[in-house]
């Protein structure tokens, strides 16, 4: 789980993957700041890391990254997100799922205009389906 800013998004999806998900997936907390790896261990979380290193060293060892669109655009999350964050999930082999939110001035035609729990439900439904 990759999140930025204050964490939230992430502290969602992590509590939603924590009850929907069989027992003993491992979640991983990645903040791009102390306080949203911080709200994201407080939602369930096995682990946390925070920073670009250990950001870019977690892409190449989970089998899933999850967060929202900003985490493939450099500068994006008020600059939290840097352009070797953006480089190591675009590389790495782990199954990409991601909310569609318009914030970092991207629009992705043919995304539901939803609000963020029916996105959330959506994204952990296509986990579960995917078998991730």
């Amino acid at each position: 789980m990759i999140d930025g800013q204050g964490g939230g998004i992430g502290a969602r999806l992590v509590e939603k993957i924590r009850k929907e998900m069989p027992e003993g997936t491992e979640v991983w907390a990645l903040g791009t700041n102390a306080h949203a790896t911080s709200a994201m261990m407080k939602a369930g979380a096995n682990m946390g890391g925070t920073g670009e290193n250990a950001i870019c060293h977690s892409c190449f060892e989970v089998d899933v990254i999850v967060g929202t669109l900003s985490i493939l655009l450099a500068n994006s999350m008020m600059g939290e997100v840097t352009a070797r964050m953006v480089e190591a999930v675009g590389e790495s082999k782990a199954k990409k799922y991601l909310l569609p939110l318009n914030r970092s001035g991207v629009w992705v035609a043919g995304t539901p205009d939803e609000p963020l729990p029916h996105l959330i439900d959506m994204l952990v439904a296509q986990i579960q389906k995917m078998g991730a």
